[in-house]
């Protein structure tokens, strides 16, 4: 097979967008293992799948060469399995954090590394050996050349599985970055899709629990981005205050199901970042073109993430809409004046307070007497007057 120059970058942002507009996390695996066997150049892959009901890994998804690839549900890991205890347990994590992952031509180079450095650890380098042997012909018997660990929030969700590669060369340390990379947004998507399935079903049983399950799927977007903790719970107060005080100045009336939609169209309107790389998310420098219009498309995406879930038309408007402009500047429809919904431009007004007053990657969080200036002066330009003139109103009552 002809060795062909691979754009990893390219290749880990085409996945991850695919990946999070997926809700069913077998299927989703099946797709990532078959872009690396189709892709990248490896005799076969698997995928090994953390069972939340059962706490085992079970062996998901395989792909490859027939009579190389390991069958489907061959192998079940429990947590004493040594590749299990090899990317779970702390006293084994410095022999991958080098490499991302634990590649079997860098074996026996670790375990003379470990026969010969002190450790501090508090495990015996006797033991680090062997659990290094173990791993070794566990990685032999799945005819396995790298195996990656796929983490959400230090949790092991998944492994990944690599053969040997079809021009016969090692891992190397960039295919390795990119397998990592992969694995970790397979992780975030993984979980997420977990996420969905309880959600949907518990919208189905109790209306509380769904609205619990949503704060729980708002927390594994800020897991992302760890500049915005709060971020969507603070905007979905601001939009409330917004909304309660345009009804006490007698700007619009609100039923008691526009708030709840507006609550939860609040918690849920950067749910699209989930699928944005965390460089982009966390960049602290100025963003290029590309990765602006990859910023822009959130709200789109989060419309495409939430569609399963059957949201009322007013909750989608809140979430796709809240980065339009009074002017018809904004995006991703450019609406303008009458046509932009109350609800996305309740939402933008709170989002951009929360921006402007919340300390960011690049910047500090702005004085809140000054956030307001701006919404003030960009009162019928960027924002609804309407609910420009609210939130100015509850900040000079002091109620922000």
């Amino acid at each position: 097979m002809v060795s062909m120059k691979i754009d990893y970058k390219k290749e880990l942002e085409s996945a991850s967008k695919g990946m999070i507009m997926i809700h069913d996390p077998r299927l989703l695996i099946k797709l990532i293992v078959r872009m690396i066997v189709r892709k990248l150049g490896v005799k076969h892959a698997a995928m090994v799948l953390h069972d939340l009901e059962k706490n085992i890994y079970v062996l998901n998804i395989s792909r490859g060469e027939t009579g190389v690839k390991i069958p489907k549900d061959f192998a079940r890991f429990d947590d004493e399995s040594p590749l299990i205890k090899l990317f779970n347990r702390k006293e084994y994590q410095h022999l991958t954090i080098d490499r991302n992952a634990i590649v079997s031509d860098d074996i026996s180079r670790l375990i003379w590394r470990e026969s010969v450095l002190p450790n501090g650890n508090g495990t015996s380098n006797g033991d680090i050996q062997k659990i290094l042997y173990e791993v070794y012909d566990q990685m032999e018997m799945f005819n396995t050349g790298a195996c990656v660990p796929a983490y959400y929030q230090h949790k092991l969700m998944a492994i990944l599985l690599l053969g040997e590669k079809y021009d016969g060369t090692k891992f190397e340390q960039e295919e390795l970055d990119f397998f990592a990379a992969l694995a970790s947004d397979a992780a975030m998507a993984i979980r997420n899709a977990q996420l969905f399935n309880h959600l949907k079903r518990e919208a189905d049983k109790n209306h509380q629990q769904y609205l619990q399950t949503i704060a729980v799927l708002t927390h594994a977007i800020e897991a992302k981005d760890a500049y915005t903790r709060g971020h969507s719970e603070r905007v979905t107060e601001f939009a409330l205050k917004i909304s309660d005080r345009m009804m006490h100045i007698g700007t619009l009336h609100f039923s008691k199901k526009f708030r709840e939609t507006l609550r939860i169209s609040g918690l849920l309107h950067d749910i699209g970042k989930i699928s944005i790389p965390e460089a982009i998310l966390n960049k602290t420098d100025k963003l290029t073109n590309e990765e602006y219009e990859i910023i822009k498309g959130h709200p789109s995406r989060g419309i495409n993430m939430l569609e399963p879930l059957g949201l009322e038309q007013d909750c989608v408007s809140g979430i796709l809409h809240h980065h339009e402009r009074f002017d018809g500047r904004g995006y991703p429809a450019h609406l303008a004046g009458a046509q932009l919904p109350i609800i996305s431009a309740i939402i933008a007004v709170a989002d951009s307070y929360d921006a402007m007053t919340s300390d960011r990657p690049y910047r500090k969080g702005l004085p809140k007497e000054i956030a307001i200036s701006e919404i003030k002066g960009n009162s019928g330009t960027q924002f609804h007057p309407d609910v420009a003139a609210a939130m100015v109103d509850l900040y000079e009552k002091g109620k922000i």
